[in-house]
């Protein structure tokens, strides 16, 4: 073999390949939403200083659903979250576990009072985040929303999850 038909080889090896890997992020694409539709949507609202805040959330609600979180999800569009539901308020403690992308994650009381926010989680970490007191839910978004809407202690969520007044 020459080395022009090596490089010709050499060429198709690389096709080949790109191929391949081009068919294995869509695999991950595809498996990303197969993950997604297994959760129910809602719609919440958060309301800062700077405005009132739409979003689409998958409701984590059962504990299968928040051990799944958002696990080998390849990315977080902007309007785009998930709800965790832990049914009462306590001391809520969450992981980056096998997620792969940055979070925003929103402790929220059971009024819809944001009780604590902590930025730009750190992805594939086991270290605990924890609410610090108690909380009814967890927000979680891309990170960088929070500041980008000025997310801050006190600001609300509403969502039928909260109740004001609910303690």
């Amino acid at each position: 073999m020459n080395s022009m038909e090596r490089r010709g080889a050499a060429a198709r090896r690389v096709t080949v390949l790109a191929v391949a890997c081009a068919l294995a992020l869509a695999g991950l694409g595809l498996s990303a939403l197969a993950q997604e539709s297994q959760f129910k949507t809602s719609v919440l609202t958060v309301l800062t200083a700077r405005g009132s805040f739409p979003f689409t959330v998958e409701l984590a609600l059962t504990g299968e659903e928040q051990e799944q979180g958002l696990q080998g999800r390849p990315a977080l569009p902007a309007d785009r979250g998930m709800l965790f539901d832990f049914g009462r308020t306590r001391v809520i403690s969450m992981w980056m576990k096998n997620t792969v992308v940055a979070l925003d994650m929103v402790f929220i009381a059971a009024d819809g009072r944001v009780v604590k926010i902590v930025e730009n989680t750190t992805p594939l970490s086991l270290a605990t985040i924890s609410s610090g007191e108690p909380a009814r839910g967890v927000l979680e978004v891309a990170a960088g929303t929070a500041k980008r809407l000025g997310l801050k202690r006190g600001d609300r969520v509403i969502h039928p999850t909260f109740r004001e007044g609910a303690t």
